[in-house]
């Protein structure tokens, strides 16, 4: 019987639920979860903005969810860098990029290899870009909270 290792990467900023039901279901589909979680640097670089959660307070949250194994930093834009610094047979990813052309050619890539893309929907109930929105609204001044609220 083989041992198939799953890789789920992700900010993992503002921890929620949704960050919960990813690492749960990739675990269920492997017999050892590694989660990467990006780096402060590669966030900024990716998203244009620097998490909120500092990368060792975030590296500290995701390693004592029960269902990761091994937590570590992600510092690799491309997926196959980081496949050759952790090495693991599955690569986990939200649904957001499934049919896109970069999930096209992340696909692409990993099969190359022999490395299965298996993707997730995302929860929709709860986001970090809304507890992000939340936040900005909890600290604007009364006329700005107000123009928060409505976006």
């Amino acid at each position: 019987m083989s041992h198939r290792i799953g890789y789920a990467g992700g900010a993992f900023d503002l921890f929620h639920v949704g960050h919960l039901n990813i690492l749960k279901h990739a675990k269920s589909q492997c017999d050892y979860l590694i989660a990467g979680v990006v780096s402060d640097e590669l966030l900024e670089l990716v998203k244009g903005r620097r998490p909120i959660v500092p990368l060792s307070e975030r590296l500290e949250i995701v390693r004592h969810v029960s269902f990761v194994d091994e937590a570590v930093e992600e510092t690799f834009l491309d997926k196959l860098d980081t496949w050759r610094s952790v090495h693991f047979d599955i690569y986990f990813k939200g649904d957001d990029w499934k049919g896109t052309e970069r999930g096209l050619r992340l696909e692409q890539a990993f099969a190359e290899v022999g490395v299965e893309v298996v993707y997730f929907p995302y929860t929709m109930s709860t986001s970090s870009t809304a507890l992000r929105h939340a936040l900005d609204a909890l600290s604007a001044p009364p006329r700005e909270a107000e123009a928060v609220r409505r976006r």
